[in-house]
């Protein structure tokens, strides 16, 4: 991916310009630049950005919601809950409800929306993020009302349940689907793999009539283009924007979101399996060199993988400092035992994922580079990423590190630390009988407990084993065309509500 200067921009937006009428004047049509191309629709791997931008909230729901706001988590396919003992949760479902192929939304598929979740024959990365370790069992009292039962305990099922979408009863529980069907206000209408997506309103929706009528997602791997598409009406909104293409106060927004970037290391593969070396890797990124340069002035350094408003945050740790005279030493006691630090490194990316990422990579690769370390770079495609960062790992996985985003957006520590830190993570590199305890208890406690866990659990990990480099909390950038009224918040990097955008009134 090339890195576009004003100029480049300049250039694109000309090159759309001649490329013939804009798609979006069509009165209540928009058409979205999204920066990665979707490769999958089902709606269990929504915690995927590429999928839950597109399909969460606008094709299938979830029982409860999210609220960026203010964290809260409220109604949305069921009106109440209530908990009846340690394990037991009743939840009334909201009545008069239609999925878009007619079917009755009720608790049996909400049960069997549940089994399909959890079901480990379907490839689900909501189940691996956010119910690890957690075993679901749904009971229909009747159509309106059914009763989940956990093991272990789970005093935060409503704030989990905002992370699975509920489908139709008659979905397999054991397949991929292509054609995902929900609730929503939008009804998906076709997929070209590598181009668009586009869905279109739903008039049988049970909710409030929203103003867009179609919404087209299309994709452009190159910020600068997705930026000059808006400027020049192909398109209505660009909401992931390079911080050097975000130059118009007329247009263009900074937002705080939830990803965390990181550098996922190989812990198992030598020499990455020193913590002496992960340590040097550490301590050899200068991470202020990043800050008004080639990210937004507004990112901040790292020092953990979830943010400070997430339950869980431990405020006593500090991000890495820059020192590369240690990471020097450290790299030269571990060659001195014997451990292969000329080895070649590799750093991986994938495309689309940050703006700016080759230029991050290389500078990266600089930094490791001016002490010691022989480090080269390397985009693949999304699928063999994810692969090669997926537990159980490839048994000839190379020496790599892997430039990675994490966004926990719902309130509490377990979304992070299961999937990433445990022993049965779907993405972690680690087996740590001390920590696993940690996070366990920490998941079948309330209150102050719950949070005290949870920091040991940020200490344990920070200080005692050092898995993996800790970057940048990010803010996101988007232009938003003259014809709709739009703000994101800190939920649009996963869920992007077509439903919340406005038109202007024409003058």
């Amino acid at each position: 991916m090339k890195h576009c200067t004003p100029t480049a921009a300049a250039i694109a937006a000309a090159l759309w310009l001649a490329a013939g009428p804009a798609v979006a004047d069509a009165s209540r049509d928009i058409t979205i630049v999204v920066p990665d191309a979707i490769d999958n629709l089902d709606p269990c791997r929504s915690a995927r950005n590429d999928v839950g931008r597109v399909i969460k909230q606008n094709v299938t729901e979830t029982l409860t919601e999210l609220k960026a706001e203010d964290g809260s988590i409220q109604p949305r396919l069921a009106t109440s809950w209530q908990q009846l003992d340690a394990n037991t949760w009743r939840l009334k479902l909201r009545t008069g409800v239609k999925f878009h192929d007619g079917s009755p939304f009720d608790a049996n598929a909400v049960a069997r929306s549940v089994e399909r979740t959890l079901n480990p024959k379907l490839d689900c990365i909501n189940r691996q993020k956010f119910f690890g370790g957690v075993t679901l069992t749904p009971k229909v009292i009747d159509a309106e009302t059914i009763e989940i039962t956990t093991s272990p305990p789970q005093p935060i099922l409503p704030t989990l349940l905002s992370t699975m979408t509920v489908v139709p009863a008659s979905t397999p529980v054991d397949q991929s689907v292509k054609n995902p069907i929900g609730t929503g206000p939008y009804v998906f209408k076709d997929w070209q793999p590598g181009q668009k997506v586009t869905l279109e309103r739903f008039d049988g929706y049970w909710g409030a009539k929203p103003e867009v009528e179609r919404a087209i997602f299309v994709y452009r791997g190159e910020s600068a283009v997705a930026a000059a598409m808006v400027t020049t009406g192909e398109a209505d909104l660009a909401p992931y924007i390079a911080v050097q293409d975000a130059t118009n106060p007329k247009t263009d927004i900074s937002y705080l979101n939830t990803d965390t970037a990181q550098v996922v290391l190989a812990n198992n593969v030598p020499p990455l399996n020193d913590m002496r070396v992960r340590k040097a890797l550490n301590l050899a990124v200068d991470r202020q060199a990043f800050i008004g340069t080639i990210l937004s002035k507004d990112v901040q350094p790292a020092s953990q993988l979830v943010l400070p408003f997430i339950n869980g945050y431990a405020p006593d740790l500090k991000p890495w400092p820059y020192d590369p005279n240690e990471a020097k030493k450290l790299i030269a006691a571990a060659k001195a035992d014997g451990v292969p630090v000329d080895r070649e490194l590799t750093l991986f990316g994938r495309p689309g994922f940050l703006p700016n990422l080759p230029d991050v990579m290389s500078a990266l690769a600089q930094m490791w580079g001016e002490v010691g370390l022989n480090v080269k770079t390397q985009m693949i495609e999304k699928a063999q990423f994810i692969k090669l960062v997926s537990a159980p790992h490839p048994a000839d996985r190379p020496a790599g590190m892997f430039l990675n985003l994490h966004d926990n957006a719902s309130g509490d520590a377990v979304f992070t630390l299961f999937f990433k830190y445990s022993s049965k993570g779907g993405q972690s590199e680690l087996a740590d009988p001390q920590l696993d305890a940690l996070i366990n208890e920490g998941g079948q406690s309330t209150g102050d407990k719950r949070r005290e866990l949870y920091q040991q659990a940020f200490r344990r990990i920070t200080r005692d084993i050092v898995p993996d480099v800790m970057l940048f909390h990010l803010v996101g950038n988007a232009r938003v065309g003259p014809r709709i009224e739009f703000k994101p918040n800190a939920l649009t990097n996963n869920e992007l509500q077509i439903a919340e955008i406005r038109f202007k009134p024409k003058s």
